[in-house]
């Protein structure tokens, strides 16, 4: 199966993992993991972490999900984009759409303590 579901324990939160493909022909079973509930969840979270490919019918399943969820004002989440994922969304606009992030992992790589980035120093010959 290549749409996998949970929902927690509480029925606020429905997580969405996408597993290889994310085409057309996910669609209906994508449809069915959100439409199927009894109730609706508060939040809702894409989970992209094993989503190798992404096409335009994805984008258009993410926005029918928003929409179910209810729109401007619905909390979708977009987890674990891999490079090539998050940059389709970009390019998309996506990013003003949803909430969208990177592996958790990522996050503090490249970041001291207080969660600055290191720049590297320029070859100067200055220490």
């Amino acid at each position: 199966m290549s749409v996998v579901t949970e929902v927690s324990d509480d029925g606020k939160k429905l997580t969405i993992s996408i597993k290889g493909r994310f085409d057309f022909g996910r669609h209906q079973e994508f449809r069915e993991s959100y439409e199927k509930l009894n109730t609706k969840p508060e939040t809702f979270v894409v989970d992209l972490k094993d989503t190798t490919y992404l096409d335009s019918s994805a984008l258009g399943m993410l926005l029918l999900l928003r929409d179910h969820a209810g729109g401007e004002d619905a909390d979708v989440n977009v987890t674990n984009c891999g490079a090539d994922v998050r940059k389709i969304l970009a390019i998309s606009n996506f990013d003003k759409l949803f909430d969208i992030d990177g592996p958790k992992e990522d996050k503090s790589a490249g970041k001291d303590q207080v969660g600055h980035a290191h720049q590297d120093k320029l070859n100067s010959g200055k220490a």
